[in-house]
């Protein structure tokens, strides 16, 4: 989440002042693939969908087993998602631009809309062997619709943008405006393919949550899991393209993948190891993640910043950027550690 609100910005401002930007990796991990292909800064969003995946066997599976009925649970995720669908058009600018041309695609309906479907999947299936069963179902049902299912006018396996199956479907299922021109990031089949990466996060927090074994065990089966994940997803990458914006399967697998490694590396070292003080400084940007996910639409943080610390930053002349970059976190974890010590959550 940091990555998302703050430190992106301050990376790039950093590379294009010590004149890093033309070629430079790093600038270019910062920014989001044209199309076709992977960078760091395509990994934040499904990382933050895979994660909502990992407390589902927490948070629905748990209030199962104490004997909570499950059309409580389904109206609980209902309201969730609603929440963030209306959350969500309230960020792309509805309310202030009105709802004429408003765009009702959107990442934190996307978040909410594949939530609901993994925990339908785990509410209404009793066996794990049922829902490992519909997560291949939808990954098969996905790769089938965008490798041979034809788009009328275009035939079968396009991935250009006005011309693959999830520009067709956006055309007529995808509400409001879209994000592109012919196709939405966020629209009617990537909401569907996403929640197989929160269904992948399921299981991965099923494994935290009841295999009885020791936690470094654990961190290695996780590992694995991630390991083969990412092996999979470039071994189908050269056949089945790796594309964000259409969410094909190979990029689900492969950030589900990295998910997976990152989370068996920091639950190994924060929780079966108990080195946790230092996770103070991320704990509570991922606490409150939709709340600063929110202010940064509607807050100048960099305003901010520089009424803060413009003297500090003036000395340093054309690098001054970088001290209001520094200072954009600095108010933000300052905001949202105060709501930590109050323990006030904006929870959806």
């Amino acid at each position: 989440m940091l990555l998302l609100v703050g430190l992106t910005g301050l990376i790039k401002t950093i590379c294009d002042k010590f004149d890093f930007s033309g070629d430079d990796w790093l600038f270019d991990q910062m920014l989001h693939v044209g199309w076709e292909g992977f960078r760091i800064h395509d990994f934040i969003f499904p990382f933050f969908i895979f994660l909502s995946g990992v407390s589902i066997p927490y948070s629905i599976s748990s209030k199962l087993e104490k004997g909570v009925a499950k059309i409580e649970l389904l109206k609980k995720i209902s309201i969730r998602m609603f929440l963030l669908v209306g959350l969500g058009i309230i960020y792309n600018g509805a309310t202030e631009k009105g709802f004429s041309d408003a765009r009702f695609a959107s990442v934190l309906g996307q978040i909410g809309i594949s939530y609901f479907i993994a925990a339908l999947v785990f509410i209404y299936s009793k066996e794990y062997k049922t829902k490992l069963y519909w997560l291949a179902g939808l990954i098969l049902s996905i790769s089938i619709l965008q490798l041979f299912v034809p788009v009328p006018g275009h035939g079968s396996g396009t991935f250009e943008r006005a011309t693959s199956i999830n520009a067709w479907f956006d055309s007529i299922l995808t509400p409001g405006r879209l994000h592109g021109t012919d196709y939405d990031p966020e629209g009617f089949l990537c909401v569907i393919s996403a929640a197989s990466i929160t269904i992948m996060g399921a299981f991965i927090g099923y494994i935290v949550r009841s295999f009885d074994m020791k936690g470094e065990k654990k961190s290695m089966i996780i590992a694995l899991v991630g390991l083969s994940l990412i092996v999979l997803s470039l071994l189908l990458s050269p056949v089945y393209p790796m594309i964000k914006k259409m969410w094909t399967i190979p990029f689900n697998l492969l950030t589900a993948g990295i998910g997976s490694l990152l989370f068996a590396i920091f639950y190994f070292i924060i929780d079966v190891k108990g080195f946790k003080k230092w996770t103070l400084l991320f704990s509570v940007f991922g606490m409150n993640s939709i709340t600063i996910y929110l202010l940064c639409k509607f807050v100048s943080f960099g305003r901010i910043s520089n009424g803060l610390f413009g003297w500090i930053a003036i000395p340093f002349g054309e690098y001054s950027g970088i001290i209001i970059g520094i200072g954009v976190i600095i108010v933000q974890w300052a905001l949202l550690y105060m709501m930590y010590k109050k323990k006030i959550f904006l929870r959806v």
